[in-house]
C-alpha cells in the first residue's frame, strides 16, 4: 500500500511514451482562442479580468524596467495556477509534483534575472554579495555565504513548489484511503474523516494558488534585486 500512494506521482505513459508533454499542454487547452473581437463572451471578461488581476499584483514590486518580464511572468502564473488546480481532480496527473519539472521551471528564468543584473548593473549586482561595513577578517566567509544563498535560489524555488504540492497530495490520498476502509467497520468514524477529507481539499485548492503566486512573486523579486 506504501508504494500505491506514490504511484500518482510517476509520470503516465502511453506504448513506452511519456505523457507529461500532454499534462503540460493541457491547461493552455482551457483559455479560450483568440478571435477577432476583444471579448467574445462571459468566459473572456473573467480571463482578461484574472490576466489583469494577476498582472498588477506582480507588477507591484517592480519599477517600469521590469515591467518587460510582464508577459513572461503572467504566462508562468497562469500555467503554474491552473497546473496546480487541475492536478487535485480525480485521476490527474500534476507535473509540478516532479522536481525536474519545477526545477525546469526556476533555475532558467533565475539564471535569466541573474545575467540580466550582471549586464546592466555588474558592480550592483557583485555587491549583494559583500554587505556594506563588513570587517576585514569576515570578508571571505562573507562572500562564501552570500554565494551560497545566491545559488541556492533555485533550488529553494523548485524544491517549495514539489513539497507542498506533494504533501498535499499524500494527505489527500492518506484520508480518502482511511474513509473507504472505515466506512463498513465505523461509520461515523468514516464520516468525520470525509468532513476533514473536505476542508483539506479546500485548503488543498488555496495552496495551489499560493503556492503558485509565491513562486512567480519570488522570481520577480530576484528581478527587482537586479535592475
Amino acid at each position: 500500500m506504501n508504494l500505491s500512494f506514490f504511484d500518482q506521482f510517476s509520470s503516465p505513459s502511453l506504448l513506452g511514451i511519456p505523457l507529461i508533454l500532454v499534462a503540460t499542454l493541457l491547461p493552455a487547452l482551457l483559455l479560450p482562442s483568440p478571435n477577432n473581437r476583444w471579448i467574445t463572451g462571459r468566459l473572456s471578461v473573467l480571463q482578461l479580468w484574472l490576466i489583469n488581476l494577476i498582472t498588477k499584483q506582480l507588477m507591484i514590486p517592480l519599477d517600469k524596467k521590469g515591467h518587460k518580464w510582464a508577459l513572461i511572468l503572467t504566462s508562468l502564473m497562469l500555467f503554474l495556477l491552473l497546473t496546480n488546480l487541475l492536478g487535485l481532480l480525480p485521476y490527474t496527473f500534476t507535473p509540478t509534483t516532479q522536481l525536474s519539472m519545477s526545477l525546469a521551471l526556476a533555475f532558467p528564468l533565475w539564471l535569466a534575472t541573474l545575467l540580466t543584473g550582471l549586464r546592466n548593473q555588474p558592480s550592483v549586482s557583485l555587491g549583494h554579495l559583500l554587505p556594506e561595513g563588513t570587517p576585514t577578517p569576515l570578508i571571505p566567509a562573507l562572500i562564501l555565504i552570500e554565494t551560497t544563498s545566491l545559488l541556492i535560489r533555485p533550488l529553494a524555488l523548485g524544491v517549495r513548489l514539489t513539497a507542498n504540492l506533494t504533501a498535499g497530495h499524500l494527505l489527500i490520498q492518506l484520508i480518502s484511503t482511511a474513509t473507504t476502509v472505515l466506512f463498513s467497520t465505523m461509520p461515523a468514524i468514516s464520516f468525520l474523516t470525509l468532513i476533514i477529507l473536505f476542508l483539506l481539499t479546500i485548503l488543498e485548492v488555496a495552496v495551489a494558488m499560493i503556492q503558485a503566486y509565491v513562486f512567480v512573486l519570488l522570481l520577480s523579486l530576484y528581478l527587482q534585486e537586479n535592475i
